[in-house]
């Protein structure tokens, strides 16, 4: 069987002491399972509910820790853009660039990414089905001249009503006629959008449930944000997975 992607690390970068501590128990499963885990974590998160919430260390410096995580501990990196300028420069040291699913229909932003020729990641939007997908992906696809540029898909749920996401699983299979590589969000789609008083809620206690419902529905990729103290995270504390569980799920994943 081959072995899926996991996408796993803190949502944002807080400190170089919490990236470590991730990146070591990544090290760890990777060495365990045999597979090849991809560290993320964003620089700058430009979509938070609130002008108070903690929004990241930016962009120079965001990119310099990354690279030390890289160059120390041997792992592939995945970090999100949101303007156009920032593609170039997070492409010389991410592995795969991913693009938010609010923003997964900005022609520009699409364009940009795809011409560092970088694995390009795009999250489907909360508002679009699966099979609107194809046309991000023929953006990124028809925007490279120079190299063949893999596109990802993710399923992250749909808006149901206000605050609130519901995960239409079908998506899964109708996002892989654009790709062979679909992701399920699994900590995204518990999300309670801006239903904690000026900041997200979620259920991560639903989170090992979304991967194994995704896996039964043929995701070979999944996503999952981890923090060592989830409840103390600057952002996505309510849906983000105790790093310590990881192992379970990826265990449970890789099963036959």
């Amino acid at each position: 069987m081959n072995k899926p992607i996991i996408i796993a690390g803190p949502c944002v970068i807080e400190s170089l002491d919490v990236l470590e501590e991730v990146a070591e128990e990544l090290v760890r499963l990777n060495k365990k399972y045999d597979i090849d885990v991809i560290f993320k974590a964003s620089f700058d998160k430009a979509n938070r509910t609130s002008i108070r919430s903690y929004r990241g260390p930016g962009l120079e410096d965001g990119l310099v820790m990354l690279a030390h995580i890289k160059n120390k501990y041997g792992l592939r990196l995945l970090t999100d853009i949101h303007e156009t300028y920032q593609a170039e420069p997070v492409g010389k040291v991410v592995d795969v660039i991913q693009i938010p699913a609010f923003l997964c229909r900005q022609t520009d932003l699409l364009i940009a990414a795809a011409k560092t020729g970088k694995i390009i990641n795009i999250k489907k939007a909360q508002f679009l089905s699966g099979d609107d997908m194809q046309y991000p992906v023929d953006k990124v696809l028809q925007s490279n001249d120079n190299a063949i540029t893999k596109v990802w898909l993710t399923e992250r749920g749909n808006m149901y009503g206000y605050n609130n996401l519901v995960v239409d699983f079908r998506n899964i299979q109708l996002m892989q006629k654009y790709t062979e590589t679909v992701i399920m969000d699994c900590t995204h789609s518990v999300q309670r959008p801006g239903a904690a008083g000026g900041k997200t809620g979620g259920n991560r206690e639903f989170v090992p449930a979304m991967a194994y419902a995704a896996k039964a529905f043929g995701a070979n990729g999944f996503f999952f944000e981890v923090h060592p103290r989830p409840d103390e995270a600057l952002s996505d504390a309510p849906n983000t997975l105790e790093l310590a569980k990881l192992d379970m799920i990826i265990k449970k994943l890789i099963e036959d």
